[in-house]
């Protein structure tokens, strides 16, 4: 119980700090969001009417002022209005949340899939040719951006061959393309981060001591596999913050009716409230599975249990001494 409050209360520090400065950058950022909906009206802007739209919003009262507000109502539930359009913060983003999250998912499952196998071949063929080829698909793939990968994408998938729609859709069909931009550089990172994981257990006294024993090489991948898994859930974990930030620029591009258009709209809109509501939700998201995360690794890792216990070993992986090591 000591655990979660502790972490319950790490949660909610994380999150003030974050609301705090995020706020706060809003507030001494150039532009004036009374004007911009003016502007977009079509309303003739007079000091009078600029004003009164700027009590109107709000935008007059002094900043602890305004951060208190919306603080106050976060807690109860409520993420204020939008600027531009009037309309509740919370409805605009819950509408687009689900396909952030979903590609987010998707381009995550993908990598893991693609990264952990091709970092498993790589480390136990290292030096040969496979391992140089792995290694420059994951050079290659760590170096190019997003925004690069993504209209590459749609040069070829969508314009040469035409197979994928330009403009993505809430279909399966239109989830491959913008999946496949994020998912691309993520696995880069994770076969090079991953490759240098599996080496350092390869080199580690129970893989010498499998090999002298004749243990057939798929049970020491299986070992290895589970002396990297605390590793691998820290690897993931980093990334996520580069997945959902860059899902932003993905979205915009593919236009996938996620949240990233209503944020980069909100942006040249001055929309405080929503880009406020989107960090929020982001930070919220980011600390929650980083904390899930760190709880796992602590449960499957017992070099790093809080409680001492010693868990699984790596000869509970190997088979028994009846079956023989070469069955």
């Amino acid at each position: 119980m000591k655990q979660v409050l502790k972490r319950i209360v790490e949660l909610i520090l994380i999150l003030l700090i974050l609301s705090f400065f995020t706020f706060l950058l809003m507030y001494l950022a150039p532009g004036d969001p009374a004007e911009k909906r003016l502007s977009s009206q079509g309303v003739a802007i007079t000091k009078e009417v600029l004003d009164a739209e700027r009590e109107r919003l709000g935008l007059l009262k002094p900043f602890f002022v305004r951060y208190g507000e919306w603080l106050f109502g976060v807690c109860r539930g409520d993420f204020g209005v939008s600027f531009k359009d009037d309309m509740p913060v919370a409805e605009k983003l819950w509408d687009g949340l689900y396909n952030t999250l979903l590609l987010a998912g998707a381009s995550m499952l993908l990598s893991v899939f693609v990264s952990v196998p091709l970092a498993i071949i790589s480390a136990f063929q290292k030096d040969k040719l496979t391992d140089h080829m792995i290694k420059l698909f994951s050079f290659i793939g760590n170096s190019l951006p997003n925004f690069l990968i993504s209209v590459l994408l749609m040069y070829f998938f969508c314009i040469r061959i035409n197979v994928f729609p330009i403009i993505a859709t809430g279909s399966l069909q239109g989830l491959f393309l913008p999946t496949l931009s994020l998912a691309i550089p993520i696995s880069g990172r994770f076969i090079r981060q991953m490759r240098q994981e599996f080496l350092l257990q390869m080199s580690e006294d129970y893989v010498t001591g499998m090999k002298n024993r004749g243990v057939k090489q798929r049970y020491i991948i299986k070992n290895v596999l589970y002396n990297s898994t605390g590793h691998m859930l820290n690897i993931f974990a980093l990334q996520i913050g580069t997945l959902m930030g860059g899902s932003v620029v993905i979205e915009t591009i593919f236009r996938w009716p996620g949240i990233g258009e209503l944020v980069m709209d909100s942006i040249t809109a001055r929309d405080y409230p929503v880009i406020m509501g989107f960090v929020l939700i982001m930070g919220v998201i980011y600390v929650l599975i980083n904390q899930l995360v760190d709880v796992a690794m602590k449960r499957l890792d017992p070099r790093i249990a809080s409680d001492g216990k010693s868990g699984l070993g790596a000869d509970d992986f190997l088979p028994s001494e009846k079956g023989g090591a070469h069955d």
